[in-house]
């Protein structure tokens, strides 16, 4: 039996077994327990690659040649960015909407001269990592566009750290309502009733917010008819809900990374993290932040199922200087997950994925019966055997059943609904 330990082992019991990859692959680390019945979860952490482009970042940080989020995105992600490529039945393009690059995907059948659905795509990566060019996101993309049958426009909004919150979800809002006038759905042939907002993690952040603002926007015409939100991240105010105590050295996502991408999109001091740990930044005596908790109380808004014997941490002194020097800790469009059910009850049809193994499963679990209690039509898929960024992994040399799964959900979803 292998020994190395599995980072989140599964409830039932089995073998702890250990997979290597053949020499040529890129360097992963999967440990598998499987379940008596041969099903199991597993987990994936570019446990090497990643600690090396750590290193390289933070060097490159301490000597003052660059922030080390730039070097990281660079590292990780120069060589995977692709050229937009078309195909016998995918027109590929990039373009500029309103100031923000993105990349078009566009069915070409020759025999469909009816006008199509739209998805908008807002890629994740903590606002501070990823493109709408990576290979990976280049290929969900591309799967949505071809098995929808739709156009899909994917944002390539700017990144911590050149920009600090609001300017993502401005690109991200700039870029949608471009799209959404009249003459550009004209021009790529989109049917204005059947357009969509979708987005993983981060993204999943950014489409939360886009939703809101778009539907409380009399200017904008023409309305959204769904969101699609895949894992987000939906909420600043509390670290410490069920899903961040049981998955919280997780790799891919811990809570500590969680925070630290926090606290760069809103351009606050990684010295706040620790009280933020222990959710110092939304104690009792803060009387602005009162009223924000009750509306994410796991308590009455998770199933029994998710908060198992974890217990509300509650602080009655905490770190006033948090919210004083990084205010946007409490502004809604940061976290949706906190809007006021009168917004709620603006939104569209709404499409939310979780999983188990993931510090954000609770946000999007509130999100969904927020939503459900506003009077919202919510689908929510959650995945038992899921992690943080499964979807992605859908393809050799990075291939989970899970993550095949969690796709293939989600664009049947679209297909069907849109």
């Amino acid at each position: 039996m292998c020994t190395l330990p599995c980072p989140a082992p599964c409830q039932s019991r089995g073998s702890l077994c250990c997979w290597m990859p053949p020499s040529d692959a890129p360097r992963i680390w999967i440990s598998t327990q499987m379940s008596q019945t041969g099903a199991g979860c597993a987990f994936i952490c570019s446990e090497t690659d990643i600690e090396i482009n750590s290193i390289y970042s933070n060097l490159a940080h301490y000597f003052g040649f660059s922030h080390h989020l730039r070097v990281l995105n660079f590292v990780s992600g120069y060589f995977d960015q692709l050229d937009p490529v078309s195909s016998e039945h995918l027109k590929v393009t990039d373009t500029v909407f309103d100031g923000v690059e993105v990349r078009i995907f566009e069915p070409t059948k020759a025999f469909d001269k009816n006008l199509k659905k739209s998805i908008v795509y807002i890629h994740g990566g903590g606002w501070a990592l990823g493109s709408a060019r990576m290979r990976s996101y280049d290929s969900l993309c591309r799967k949505i566009s071809e098995d929808v049958n739709a156009v899909v426009v994917s944002i390539e909004y700017r990144l911590v750290p050149d920009v600090h919150f609001p300017e993502q979800l401005n690109d991200a809002v700039a870029a949608t309502k471009y799209f959404l006038h009249p003459e550009v759905l004209a021009e790529y042939s989109v049917d204005p009733s059947r357009i969509a907002v979708s987005g993983d993690s981060a993204g999943g952040n950014l489409a939360a917010a886009v939703c809101q603002q778009l539907a409380g926007d009399s200017s904008v015409t023409t309305k959204v008819k769904l969101q699609a939100l895949i894992y987000p991240v939906l909420q600043v105010l509390d670290f410490n809900t069920p899903s961040y105590q049981q998955n919280m050295d997780m790799p891919i996502l811990s809570r500590f990374v969680m925070i630290k991408f926090w606290l760069d999109y809103l351009n606050g001091s990684h010295s706040f993290a620790h009280s933020m740990l222990v959710n110092n930044h939304t104690s009792v005596d803060l009387s602005e932040t009162v009223t924000l908790r009750e509306l994410l109380n796991w308590n009455s808004l998770l199933p029994s199922s998710f908060k198992k014997n974890y217990k509300p941490v509650l602080q009655s002194h905490g770190t006033h200087k948090i919210i004083s020097e990084v205010p946007a800790l409490l502004d809604l469009r940061a976290s949706p997950l906190i809007a006021k059910k009168e917004s709620l009850q603006l939104l569209p049809k709404t499409y939310i994925l979780t999983c188990e193994h993931d510090v954000l499963r609770d946000d999007g679990t509130m999100y969904a019966k927020r939503l459900e209690e506003a009077g919202v039509d919510v689908t929510h898929d959650h995945y038992e055997d899921g992690f943080h960024g499964c979807m992605l992994f859908a393809s050799w040399p990075t291939y989970f059943s899970v993550g095949a799964r969690t796709r293939d959900g989600y664009v049947k979803w679209l297909a069907e609904n849109l």
